[in-house]
């Protein structure tokens, strides 16, 4: 069945084995509401790596019973980043989660070559989930995070990161757009030829499991409306459920975009580790956290 709502998402984890999630440097209020939230429904056991006298006072302001959690006791933030990848490389863990310690640490420790959890040349891309009330089922875009500028090798990378989520999702064969700032190939934007070459790739079998077209510019994408004042044929446009963003502005700015002015939500990780990692904003709600430790457990 296809998955068209993020509670759709927890609803399908709810009924598939306990995943093991591994939170770094898990201190803070936001992330151990929303862990605690997914333990309650049942998505997850949890491990929180980090300073355990300051989470158990965290715990009871909250209210929260700490003895629901397997508590490593690590004061440094770099230290508990470093915990939390070995038990994952242990096998005790099928997701790890950002706490409070910075991106740039948390990064640092997955990616180190000894005993990180990047095989050789992997590619780590952000993939996020979108529920918007304009549109009719769930988005799945990427990269809104992590890469300033993929490159052709890392777009096809990340195209078919988004086919393996949109399948995880009940998709049997997604649609995805490669959004560009016109749907005119030109070397004036080299995006367009970027989207050309994928598509054409996609066309003669070299990407599998979707149909795969651009480039479009984001409204022909998803708007069936503007497909048929611009006469524009295509077998994805204006019913996309994966949108392949030319650079981080254009992700970036849709993510703010849909969660400030049009009210939408999201759950969100990075794909290209041994397991799902989830990477939110200190500033995401736990609504957001929560959605993003579903997400995870549903593709880990």
């Amino acid at each position: 069945m296809q998955i068209k709502t993020l509670d759709q998402i927890l609803e399908a984890v709810k009924s598939q084995p306990k995943k093991r999630l591994v939170a770094a440097f898990a201190n803070d209020a936001h992330t151990i509401e929303a862990i605690n939230n997914a333990l309650e429904m049942g998505l997850v056991e949890a491990t929180l790596v980090g300073d355990k006298e300051i989470i158990e006072k965290t715990c009871s302001q909250l209210d929260i019973s700490p003895e629901k959690f397997n508590i490593i006791d690590v004061k440094e933030d770099m230290a508990a980043a470093l915990k939390a990848v070995e038990l994952i490389n242990k096998g005790e863990g099928d997701i790890i989660m950002k706490g409070t310690v910075s991106t740039d640490k948390y990064l640092k420790a997955i990616l180190n070559k000894e005993y990180g959890l990047v095989p050789p040349k992997g590619l780590l891309s952000h993939i996020t989930v979108t529920q918007t009330p304009k549109y009719h089922k769930l988005l799945i875009v990427s990269d809104v995070a992590i890469i300033p500028h993929p490159d052709l090798k890392q777009k096809i990378t990340i195209v078919n990161y988004l086919i393996n989520t949109a399948h995880k999702l009940g998709i049997d064969t997604p649609k995805v757009a490669l959004v560009a700032a016109t749907e005119q190939v030109t070397d004036a934007v080299p995006s367009t030829i970027d989207a050309a070459i994928i598509a054409k790739m996609a066309e003669r079998g070299q990407i599998k499991g979707a149909l795969v077209d651009g480039p479009m510019g984001f409204d022909l994408a998803i708007d069936p409306e503007s497909v048929k004042i611009k006469r524009f044929n295509s077998p994805v446009a204006g019913d996309a459920d994966c949108i392949l963003f030319p650079n981080i502005e254009a992700g970036n700015v849709f993510y703010k975009t849909n969660s400030k002015l049009a009210g939408g939500i999201a759950g969100a990780i990075v794909a290209g580790a041994k397991v799902p990692i989830v990477l939110t904003s200190r500033g995401d709600s736990p609504q957001t956290k929560m959605y993003s430790i579903a997400l995870g457990a549903l593709l880990a």
